[in-house]
């Protein structure tokens, strides 16, 4: 049974809830599907008019993780196709559309596996709590977080059963289009392709290169077809390098070499989408909150931490989400005072829900993986966890939270 949200809070400028039906990574598929003719699908984005009047019979997507909108634009020397300073022989067009909530890959990929914002499809964050567990769950490897993370889920938590409608790709195999996923092998059985990216044909890539070829045949395949293609080594660099780095530029540079290949040789009734999952941004002065000496009674009542660090879902024991949600606060505020950079917004859940942050309809099963309360930042600062996430503590770029940088991705068209 789902639960419909209540009227949208007053407007937060800082906050805003994702534009969804209209203009987010959930609306990117269903739109996909329309210019490709299927029927009942509706083209959200109106990709048709970024593409041009003629007919697109096939139709090549590729995701490139962590490739922000206002990152792409500040780097046009080092991609100068994918920020249209250099056309192809056809057409190229740019538009900036929105991530969902929280900007982060599991939820993105979701969202546009299943056409759906989180509040249906139920991939809700980076860590989530789920019934039955007294560890988070970790979607994009589908195991327990922590100690003992080598626990695979895959037979308790049955992909098909936490995320049971049907993909927008299962929809258009169904309809006779030739889906083909062309990813990394590793993802082929994964839990959250299994999830949420289901549905036609996977093709295991090796090299940058070989992604671009077989996104290039999957086209050739057939005459009515549609190719999702995902990239990842961008996200990689940025979140361990900084995405302000010499390194994530020269790796920028790759990704638009990847795209100019499939431009080259798209068929000539084909068009390339190129897209991202959120932007990132380099972290500053984060905080702790494994630091009992500093901030102890910020895990006062607080039964579980989810989420990552720019957006922290807290589960908190029996009765505790007002008190834990105060003490949250007043901690944040008053470390922030006087400097803007370190601001958090703290909510309890049905304040997130009602903002429309995961969607206008949040289904019951999504709605128990929100935390009770969340953090999410404003700033360009982070709530870390040392002790008990050390490697994601070190990492230099950060994503989750509803900043433009992190919200706003590029919606390419090349013909």
């Amino acid at each position: 049974m789902a639960t419909v949200t209540s009227s949208p809070r007053p407007h937060d400028p800082a906050m805003p809830a994702p534009a969804y039906g209209s203009g987010t990574i959930a609306d990117l598929v269903p739109s996909a599907l329309a210019v490709l003719g299927l029927p009942g699908e509706a083209d959200r984005l109106d990709l048709q008019s970024l593409l041009g009047p003629a007919p697109v019979r096939r139709l090549c997507i590729l995701l490139v993780d962590g490739m922000g909108a206002r990152q792409l634009a500040a780097c046009a020397d080092a991609a100068p196709l994918l920020t249209t300073r250099r056309a192809p022989a056809t057409s190229a067009s740019m538009r900036v559309i929105g991530t969902g909530f929280p900007s982060t890959t599991a939820v993105s990929l979701s969202s546009l596996g299943t056409g759906v914002p989180p509040g249906e499809h139920g991939l809700v964050g980076y860590l989530m709590a789920v019934p039955g567990f007294d560890r988070a769950m970790n979607p994009l490897r589908w195991r327990l977080h922590g100690e003992g993370d080598h626990v695979d889920l895959l037979a308790e938590l049955p992909p098909e059963r936490f995320q049971p409608r049907a993909t927008a790709f299962e929809r258009a195999a169904e309809a006779g289009i030739a889906v083909t996923r062309v990813a990394p092998g590793y993802q082929a059985k994964s839990g959250l392709t299994r999830a949420s990216l289901r549905g036609g044909r996977f093709d295991a890539t090796f090299a940058l290169g070989d992604l671009a070829a077989r996104s290039v045949a999957a086209l050739g395949a057939s005459d009515r077809a549609l190719v999702y293609a995902y990239h990842g080594d961008l996200d990689l660099t940025g979140h361990v390098r900084g995405p302000d780095s010499d390194s994530w530029r020269d790796e920028l540079a790759q990704v638009d070499l990847l795209a100019a290949s499939i431009v080259r040789d798209l068929p000539d009734d084909a068009a390339l989408i190129v897209t991202a999952d959120h932007g990132m941004l380099a972290i500053d002065d984060p905080l702790d909150i494994d630091d009992h000496d500093a901030e102890s009674d910020m895990l006062d009542g607080v039964r579980l931490i989810g989420g990552e660090p720019r957006d922290r879902h807290v589960y908190t024991r029996d009765g505790a989400a007002p008190d834990v949600r105060d003490r949250w606060s007043e901690t944040l505020a008053a470390r922030a005072a006087g400097r803007p950079e370190q601001r958090f917004t703290v909510v309890e859940r049905d304040d997130a829900i009602a903002r429309g942050w995961f969607g206008p309809v949040v289904t019951d099963d999504a709605r128990r993986r929100i935390g009770d309360v969340l953090a999410v930042a404003t700033g360009t600062s982070a709530l870390i966890r040392r002790s008990h996430e050390p490697l994601q503590s070190r990492l230099i770029g950060h994503h989750g939270a509803l900043t433009p940088v992190e919200r706003e991705i590029p919606l390419l068209g090349f013909r």
